[in-house]
């Protein structure tokens, strides 16, 4: 038998094996009252001190009670046991379950972290032969005699366990997929059963045993989140009363339509939904919906859906899959003459992946306020009323889950005069911190943090404290940690910048028409205004070199993440709306460039974006199937705007006059490769061109069809659409004002669409928004669909992702198949990626074509992210958001990238995002067999032996970890963006 004494005499310590921890046995001492599942079943507490008593026993064990008692070797087993504490107890902060052999994974995996192969070793082998000796044991015992489990029901009934059901959820759960061991998970599930298991722990406990081996075979995330579905169907048919509350995949197939009838009805007696929702012929729609598609998510895109997205009551989830796709087109199809066909039609292209209305519009559609806009833009006055009513308009807007993009520039400056109480003013800083306090109180109804971001142009007399707001250093009154902060920077700023010469900085009550001046009419009305600095008739000024002050908001972009770059001209020189108005900022993820004005006009836009993997046919982008994808898009984003509940007056009327749209793409990197094209290749660049003019077309052409049947939007006479000039043609605009020295950007065309056909349907008919696309940062949204995030590069081949949801590990799901079809993937291979932080670049056994295939963000040059986008900027009407990756940044290669940017004619540009040295734990693949991987596995040698897997995977940061600034990473979970 084990010896699970704590009090062994050193002699039987120096001869026994190591002791496995089943001493972890004792009162549970860890937060949230996790348990532990002994082997026999049998469940008791979690106590970590345990495992620091078991890891001695290992060293006593191996190296004798001398040595074992030294300094040097309690600090190791004291390092030892926070790590596999943690390890463990990471997922578990709300309580839960361990089984002892996944205690003894992390205790095995810590000693070899930790450099003690011998003891590791040993350990190992003892762990071996104590498995044996069970084997054997349970061999004598007849089938009969052994312990049967129960399971306590959710009305406190007791029943025995239904083995013969989780085998056939399993079954159902691995249907289709290749890799995926049935037996592996239902043998892995049942050993984390005990007696008397509750009913949505032993849901659980079968998806868990999924969820665990995700990293040595991406098939079991499909597996995973088809399992968390049938807990799913459980919890919301139970709510509802129905007859049948475990139903199986294929059984729930017969019973989703009445299901849904029930649930529109119960959501609407609960005030969750519109009642106009129940008017719709409900037994139709419920005939439409197709459960074969609740297959179709990966585990990350349904508990993102199930945690965050699902109406529920009293945090009893009843909405399931399908039906939150067809409530959401039954929303944006409210005020169709035929509203089931296209509430149909609606929900078609949603639950089929191929197009995804943006975070708020599924949040919201068929609510009571159904706010379904992403993101709304505001001009801040310089007044004092009107300051604080633009603060409650960001309170009210923030509210019902929108975010926001507040122009500061007309706030007065420090030292600016204030005529009412003869005094001088503050500055704007003290009201930024208002703003970000109140986006931190209104927090969208606990669903994710409120979020805003700030903008002040170049030539403001605080931007150098502007620039400051998110240092760690300082006068905390005057600085913002939660709010983002953008430069809003004018063509000539840069200009000046290049030629090394000075600049000055106003007080924006001296110079009042600067902020709505661009290209040459700014230029002289700028130098105007030094000239009568110069001659004392502008008292408020300061004047330094424009270099000093670039490399000022470089250093600051490097150092704390903020404030973004944004430029000025391109984005109103290109604007379709300059007849009506100023873009004076960008929304809060820099993709947004629509007209503001001051107590009169908030800019609203409304998003979705295309899933462009799904276009990808034979080796090609699908124009037919594109063209029809747009065009339902198209008209769901223009329904937003009748249907949309507006908080705000200004933003109302703001957004039916103009009536903007912002049509984007995501899977961008993951349609290169089912291209196979590499991220940095001229055929990749060539596509980012091609796809986004299909995309453009198709978008203006649908929204000119559009007017057609429901008429312009009200504005449109004297617009560039007006004038026959679309996005391509306005690139002409820039290169005219800014001239050709100052703009290197492609304007090609493929010859594939009839560009001119278009412009004179449109300036016939008119085009029913002013605006039709933007490619915005589609976080959560892409990871709903399982694909890769807008246009960005993928961030690691493995990795954790945190978000609001939980952790989950993140596999490239084309880099493993590829690696399959070569008989290159296996543990070893997912050890050495873990090693590598998800980089194929030092794995020698990686062909050369697959390295550059699957280069990570980090690896690629940043100036071909600006490359691509650039390429893509000619064809919208809006902007992008770009994040730029930097794994070694400099002041030298930040000046060249950011000048790259200016000069590829961007509009705006989003984080910088450098490797810093902040880590995040890797997950383990438990395999219990830690001693057998190396340099001789078989498939061949790595660059370094797989076993050292436990090194930390780099989390991304937009710092080069100075300080503990707060910034913003990929996996940051309170990241509005990363949502």
């Amino acid at each position: 038998m084990q010896n699970e004494s704590a009090t062994a005499t050193t002699e039987t310590r120096r001869t026994a094996p190591p002791a496995p921890v089943s001493t972890v046995e004792v009162a549970a001492t860890a937060p949230g009252a996790i348990k532990v599942i002994r082997r026999n079943g049998k469940v008791t507490g979690f106590d970590a001190g345990k495992i620091s008593i078991a890891v001695t026993k290992a060293f006593l064990a191996v190296e004798g009670g001398a040595a074992a008692a030294s300094a040097a070797v309690r600090e190791k087993v004291e390092a030892i046991t926070a790590q596999v504490v943690q390890g463990l107890t990471r997922h578990l902060t709300g309580g839960g379950t361990l089984h002892i052999e996944d205690i003894q994974d992390q205790v095995e995996l810590a000693l070899m972290r930790a450099g003690e192969h011998k003891v590791a070793r040993s350990y190992v082998i003892y762990r071996a032969e104590r498995a044996k000796e069970r084997a054997a044991e349970a061999a004598k015992v007849p089938e009969s005699s052994q312990p049967r489990l129960s399971v306590k029901l959710d009305d406190g009934r007791t029943v025995a366990l239904d083995e013969a059901r989780i085998r056939r959820v399993v079954t159902e759960a691995c249907s289709g997929l290749t890799g995926v061991n049935i037996e592996e998970v239902v043998a892995s599930a049942l050993r984390d059963l005990y007696d008397g298991i509750p009913e949505a722990e032993l849901s659980q406990a079968v998806t868990l045993a999924a969820r665990a081996r995700i990293e040595k075979e991406p098939n079991y995330t499909y597996v995973s989140a088809r399992l968390l579905c049938d807990a799913m169907r459980h919890e919301a048919l139970k709510f509802l009363n129905q007859p049948e509350t475990r139903p199986t995949f294929e059984e729930m197939k017969a019973i989703y339509p009445s299901y849904f009838t029930a649930f529109i009805h119960r959501a609407v007696e609960l005030e969750l939904l519109d009642p106009k929702l129940a008017l719709y012929d409900l037994d139709a729609l419920g005939k439409a919906l197709l459960a074969d598609r609740d297959q179709k998510f990966d585990y990350l895109g349904l508990q993102t859906l199930y945690d965050r997205y699902f109406i529920h009551s009293n945090k009893i989830r009843f909405e399931l899959p399908q039906a939150f796709f067809m409530r959401v087109a039954m929303g944006l199809a409210i005020n169709e003459i035929d509203r089931e066909a296209r509430a149909i039609e609606f929900y078609q292209l949603l639950s089929s992946f191929d197009f995804m209305s943006s975070t708020p519009t599924l949040f919201n559609s068929g609510t009571l306020r159904p706010q379904l806009s992403s993101c709304y833009l505001t001009t801040v006055p310089d007044d004092l009323g009107g300051i604080f009513g633009a603060v409650q308009d960001n309170a009210l807007l923030s509210k019902f889950a929108g975010g926001l993009g507040n122009d500061w520039t007309p706030v007065r400056g420090m030292g600016g005069y204030i005529k009412g109480t003869n005094g001088k003013s503050n500055g704007v800083v003290p009201f930024l911190k208002v703003a970000n306090d109140t986006a931190v109180a209104v927090n969208q109804g606990g669903k994710r943090k409120g979020a805003v971001c700030a903008y002040l142009e170049t030539w403001h007399r605080d931007i150098e404290e502007f620039l400051d707001l998110r240092k760690n250093t300082g006068d905390d009154r005057r600085r913002t940690h939660d709010m983002n902060t953008a430069n809003w920077v004018p063509d000539y700023f840069l200009k000046r910048v290049m030629e090394e010469g000075q600049w000055t900085l106003f007080s924006p009550e001296e110079t009042p028409d600067l902020h709505d001046l661009v290209g040459e009419a700014f230029e002289k009305r700028y130098c105007e205004y030094e000239k009568l600095a110069d001659e004392g008739r502008i008292k408020n000024t300061k004047r330094l070199p424009a270099l000093n002050l670039w490399r000022k908001m470089l250093s600051m972009l490097f150092e704390t993440g903020h404030p973004w770059i944004t430029f000025k001209d391109p984005c109103n020189l290109r604007s379709p709306q300059q007849h009506v108005g100023v873009v004076h900022s960008s929304n809060l993820c820099t993709e947004i460039t629509l007209n503001t004005k001051a107590g009169q006009e908030i800019a609203v836009c409304n998003l979705g974006s295309v899933n462009l993997p799904a276009h990808i046919a034979d080796g090609k982008l699908d124009i037919a199937k594109l063209e029809r994808t747009i065009n339902t898009a198209m008209r769901m984003l223009d329904n937003v705007i009748e249907y949309n509940y507006y908080s705000v007056a200004t933003a109302r009327n703001s957004n039916l006059r103009h009536r903007p749209v912002g049509l984007g793409v995501m899977g961008f990197n993951d349609a290169l490769y089912k291209l196979r094209l590499p991220y940095e290749s001229d055929a990749a660049i060539q596509f980012a061109d091609n796809s986004m003019e299909a995309v453009s077309y198709f978008a203006i052409k649908a929204s000119t069809d559009l007017a057609q049947e429901r008429g312009a939007y009200s504005s449109f006479k004297g617009s560039l659409w007006d004038q026959g000039i679309l996005p391509l043609d306005s690139i002409q605009i820039l290169a005219k004002t800014r001239g050709t020295k100052y703009l290197k950007q492609d304007v090609s065309v493929s010859g594939q669409f009839d560009w001119d056909a278009l412009r004179s349907r449109i300036r016939t008919v008119g085009i029913r928004n002013s605006n039709t696309m933007a490619i915005a940062p589609t976080a959560t949204i892409a990871n709903i669909t399982g694909v890769s995030q807008s246009i960005e590069p993928t961030y690691q081949n493995l990795y954790v992702k945190s978000n609001l949801s939980g952790e989950f590990t993140v596999v490239n799901e084309y880099l493993v198949n590829d690696l399959k079809k070569l008989g290159l993937w296996d543990e070893v291979m997912a050890h050495d990626l873990k090693y590598f932080d998800g980089s194929v670049q030092r794995i020698d056994r990686i062909p050369a074509d697959l390295k550059e295939l699957y280069k990570c963000a980090f690896e690629i040059d940043a100036k071909r992210l600006v490359d691509a986008a650039s390429r893509r900027q000619k064809w919208i009407d809006q902007a992008q958001s770009l994040n730029l990756y930097m794994s070694q940044p400099n002041g030298k290669k930040l000046d060249e990238l950011y000048k790259h940017a200016w000069l590829s004619g961007l509009k705006t540009t989003y984080y910088l995002r450098t490797m810093g040295a902040t880590h995040a734990e890797k997950t383990t693949i438990q395999d219990n067999r830690l001693n057998a991987v190396g340099t001789g596995a078989a498939g061949g040698a790595s660059a370094k032996p797989a076993a050292k897997a436990a090194e930390p995977i780099v989390a991304p940061v937009a710092a080069s970890d100075v300080g503990s600034a707060k910034v913003c990473s990929i996996l940051d979970p309170d990241c509005e963006a990363c949502q």
